[in-house]
């Protein structure tokens, strides 16, 4: 399937690894230029190179902490510099500290709320102008399937990423007469660093190994393992596609069924 997206201007955040890579690297596969970002300048330049020699699309790489308000203006006002505009936004955030209720105090409740809901609002309202413009965007945030059922001590992420959710099918709502489209996916158990590292979590706290935390977790997933990265990204270029141009408001689940609501 021909998704339409040569030539397509795209901004990834937290894009050196994970699921913002796997997003970035999807989207150049499928002809996008993109504009990418992440704390690590080594990182981000080094993921920038990475796509660039398979793909050789145009990559703007830069080191930015998006949960910064300078940083992201940085960020975007590169973007809009060397592009002119854009047309696909994915918003990606790396997680908070996993914890309970009682682990966090206030400073914590904001680093998060800084850390996951404002870098989606800062950079929905700062690509909607280009957007409207060209009658055409796409807004994918990346949150977790924790939005639709809570996992055990991630409670930061649980609430936050919740609240991201509802902003999407509010914003959703506004542009979509513009020809602008607004979802989330929800990954679960993605094979990434940061999985990874809650599962070293959970064995140091039950005191199992990690291969037998890691069973344990692909039981409770019906197609029986964890996700790869790339298919998680195949499904965010679809997303940014013409041909999902009729989807929006939507929490797509990429859990391989883990999830038991509907």
């Amino acid at each position: 399937m021909d998704l339409g997206l040569t030539g397509k201007i795209a901004w990834v955040t937290a894009a050196s690894t994970g699921l913002g890579y796997a997003s970035a690297l999807a989207l150049a596969r499928e002809g996008c230029d993109l504009a990418i970002c992440s704390r690590s300048e080594e990182a981000i330049s080094s993921a920038a190179g990475r796509i660039r020699q398979e793909t050789g699309r145009k990559v703007l790489a830069m080191a930015a902490d998006v949960s910064r308000k300078e940083d992201l203006e940085r960020f975007v006002a590169a973007a809009l510099a060397e592009y002119g505009g854009v047309d696909i936004v994915v918003s990606n955030t790396g997680g908070p500290p996993a914890g309970g209720f009682l682990d966090f105090d206030d400073d914590a409740w904001v680093n998060a709320f800084n850390s996951l809901l404002m870098p989606a609002v800062r950079l929905s309202r700062a690509a909607l102008p280009s957007m409207k413009e060209r009658g055409f965007g796409r807004i994918i945030y990346i949150t977790s399937s924790g939005v639709k059922q809570p996992i055990q001590n991630l409670i930061l992420s649980n609430s936050l990423r919740a609240a991201v959710t509802n902003m999407m099918k509010s914003l959703a709502t506004e542009v979509a007469p513009l020809g602008i489209t607004v979802n989330c996916v929800a990954p679960g158990r993605i094979h990434t660093d940061r999985v990874d590292s809650l599962d070293q979590g959970a064995a140091a706290r039950s005191g199992k190994s990690l291969e037998e935390v890691r069973r344990e977790a692909a039981s409770r997933i019906p197609v029986g393992r964890y996700g790869r990265p790339e298919e998680f990204g195949r499904a965010v270029a679809f997303l940014a596609s013409e041909a999902a141009s009729y989807i929006t408001g939507s929490a797509w689940q990429l859990d391989g069924g883990m999830v038991g609501s509907l």
